[in-house]
């Protein structure tokens, strides 16, 4: 641990970050440690070499950024007679030699915009502006929480959907970079603490930051599905042979086993809302897996009543544990203008109709029979969804 005099060297000595005027995401905290010898760095892979008296670490860390939840980036400035004399810096997993430029005392470090990778000098950042584009841009959100650090063992449980709402925060964050001048940060504004009490803070911090995204982000909390062709080809349906209307076996339609074991992946919890005996469900759902993957299954011969009827969506609500408020953003997937499609309106519920069959009517009689969307293949469905839920009213 610092004594008071070495903390009091590490504030005066402690780097401005140059930011770029477009950057959303401000620093959090800082672990300070002192080297004044050659020793393994505690926070990251490398070793420190003091190049003078002393070397101090600057271990930073941003709640995000751009392309993940959690950031810690490091500077380790090398000082002889209290002054700066040489610093080196984190670059996406690299360490380089960073230019001094030192103002009043202190060295200036560029930063990266999103990515907060620190830069060698401006003309590095310009070399990098178009990856620096990208990154800020299209793969805004990509990798989600980010697991492939020391301390995430305190992150407690990271999920599928956590992966997804984090995806979906930072997606919608994407921003053009300004470059050009930046804007001064000064490091010291943050709480700097002992390099020791970071990796419990650390984990407290991201729980807490996980627990925002699941609470904050708008999202689908839910996604409900009918099945007879919607999933399940009609077409292709062998009933019993007793007189019930109990369907033993049929063929999924095209896409269907990909499309809802992507949408699981993905962390999206999922209802089957049909219309028929339980039975017909599991013999063609179970045989390819797929029954299990639904939390809950309102099937209409349980419920007593058939869409478009109000109760069975107000069942799938109750099952899924939201309320009737939620339901706006939790989509009814199907092929039935006059029961899926209006049961859904009527409901609250946005609605999306598979224009596959001929079975059904394929044109709507009236403004309640209007789809919020359509589709004819199921291959595009997981892409609609997410450009469905990434529109979500972000100021409800």
């Amino acid at each position: 641990m610092m004594d008071d005099l070495m903390s009091e060297t590490a504030r005066a000595v402690a780097p401005i970050l140059l930011l770029d005027r477009a950057e959303p995401f401000r620093p959090v905290q800082v672990g300070v440690s002192a080297f004044t010898d050659e020793a393994k760095s505690p926070s990251s892979k490398f070793t420190v070499t003091p190049r003078g008296e002393v070397c101090f670490e600057f271990a930073i860390f941003w709640d995000y950024d751009i392309g993940h939840v959690y950031d810690l980036e490091h500077i380790w400035v090398h000082v002889t007679d209290g002054k700066p004399i040489s610093v080196e810096a984190t670059f996406h997993g690299s360490r380089h030699d960073v230019e001094l430029n030192p103002r009043g005392g202190r060295p200036v470090v560029w930063c990266e915009a999103g990515k907060h990778a620190h830069f060698r000098d401006a003309w590095h950042r310009d070399d990098m502006a178009e990856a620096t584009r990208y990154m800020c841009g299209t793969s805004a959100g990509i990798e989600g929480v980010h697991l492939g650090n020391p301390f995430a063992k305190g992150f407690g449980e990271v999920t599928a959907q956590d992966h997804r709402l984090a995806r979906l925060f930072l997606k919608r964050l994407q921003f053009s970079p300004a470059l050009g001048r930046g804007l001064a940060f000064d490091l010291t504004d943050v709480p700097f603490v002992p390099w020791d009490a970071m990796p419990d803070w650390i984990g407290a911090r991201m729980r807490r930051n996980l627990d925002r995204l699941r609470a904050d982000v708008p999202h689908m909390p839910a996604i409900f599905f009918d099945c007879g062709d919607t999933l399940v080809d009609e077409g292709t349906e062998i009933k019993r042979d007793d007189g019930s209307d109990v369907v033993i076996s049929a063929q999924l339609i095209p896409g269907a086993e990909t499309v809802i074991r992507e949408l699981s992946d993905l962390g999206y919890r999922l209802c089957l809302v049909a219309d028929g005996p339980r039975e017909t469900f599991e013999n063609v759902l179970k045989p390819a897996g797929l029954w299990d993957l639904f939390e809950e299954h309102v099937i209409s011969g349980d419920v007593g009543v058939r869409k478009p009827d109000a109760r069975m969506f107000e069942v799938a609500r109750e099952k899924m544990g939201l309320s009737a408020y939620q339901a706006q953003f939790v989509p009814m997937i199907g092929n039935n203008l006059d029961r899926d499609i209006l049961g859904a309106n009527r409901a609250g519920h946005p609605s999306f109709f598979f224009n596959w069959s001929d079975r059904r009517r394929r044109v709507p009689q009236a403004p309640e029979e209007e789809p919020t969307a359509q589709f004819s293949t199921l291959r595009v469905l997981v892409h609609m969804l997410q450009i469905f839920e990434f529109s979500l009213d972000q100021d409800r």
